[in-house]
C-alpha cells in the first residue's frame, strides 16, 4: 500500500511479530506478503495475505511490480495499491504458533505482524529488507517519482 502526501510517496511496511524480531528494526520491516496455496492466483493471494497480516482490506486498481528473489531464494511477486491507514488504529494480524522459550516445550501464539505504518522513502529504505527494495523502486518508476539520491 502506498499514499502520496504533499507530493511525497509514502510506503506501508509491516514489522514481523514474535520474539525473534522484538528488538530488530532497521532492515527487518517487510512488505506484507505470504505464500499462495496451489492453484490460487498470485494477485488473489497477495490481497488475501495483506488483509490477514494487517486487518486492512486492500482495493484496486493494482499496479503489478514483478518479482524479486529474497536472500533465502524465495521468489516474491508484488503489487501496489493506493490506500491509507489511521496510525491511531493498530493493525490486526493473524497468529502463528512457535515454541518459546526455545527447547521449553511450551507453545505460544504470536502475531505475524506486530505493527505496521507508513514511512517516507528515505526512512522506508532504511527499514525495509534490502531484497524487497527493488519492488519500491518499480513503484516509484510507475508513479514517476525520482530515485533517491545515492542509489
Amino acid at each position: 500500500m502506498y499514499r502520496l502526501r504533499n507530493g511525497d510517496l509514502q510506503i506501508f511496511l509491516a514489522h514481523p511479530g514474535g520474539p525473534l524480531f522484538q528488538n530488530k528494526d532497521d532492515g527487518y520491516w517487510t512488505i506484507p506478503k505470504g505464500e499462495p496455496p496451489d492453484g490460487e492466483p498470485l494477485l488473489d493471494a497477495a490481497v488475501r495475505e495483506f488483509e490477514e497480516e494487517t486487518g486492512l482490506k486492500p482495493h484496486g486498481p493494482y499496479l503489478e511490480l514483478g518479482s524479486i528473489i529474497q536472500k533465502g531464494g524465495k521468489e516474491v511477486f508484488g503489487w501496489a495499491f493506493e490506500g491509507d491507514h489511521d496510525p491511531s488504529q493498530p493493525v490486526r494480524s493473524n497468529m502463528f504458533e512457535m515454541q518459546w522459550p526455545p527447547r521449553s516445550g511450551r507453545i505460544q501464539l504470536f502475531p505475524e505482524v506486530d505493527r505496521a505504518r507508513f514511512f517516507s522513502l528515505p526512512e522506508g529504505r532504511r527499514k525495509l529488507k534490502n531484497a524487497q527494495w527493488p519492488l519500491v523502486e518499480r513503484l516509484m518508476a510507475k508513479l514517476r517519482i525520482p530515485a533517491l539520491g545515492g542509489e
